[in-house]
């Protein structure tokens, strides 16, 4: 979908070029994330790869408490100008 909105956008780019233009741009940002650089994109936000720690948690299911390990996980947090967007009703 976002290949095909570059390419209705921008008529100088066939459709083949633009998966391949949306394709590099996330094998970039993927590659700066493992790497442990955070990716900022100016009027949308920020995507960074966190390390969370052990803490307890619990199951929705059962109520059961368990203890949840640490792990790295991927944050976004949207710039200003995505906070102001309106919500769709």
């Amino acid at each position: 979908a976002l290949a095909r909105a570059i390419y209705e956008r921008h008529g100088g780019v066939t459709l083949t070029e633009a998966r391949r233009l949306v394709d590099t741009i996330f094998d970039i940002v993927r590659d700066r994330l493992v790497s442990g650089e955070s990716v900022r994109i100016v009027g949308f936000g920020t995507l960074e790869i966190i390390n969370r720690k052990p803490r307890r948690g619990r199951n929705p299911s059962t109520g059961e408490e368990i203890d949840l390990k640490p792990h790295r996980a991927l944050v976004f947090r949207p710039s200003r100008a995505m906070r102001s967007v309106p919500a769709k009703s």
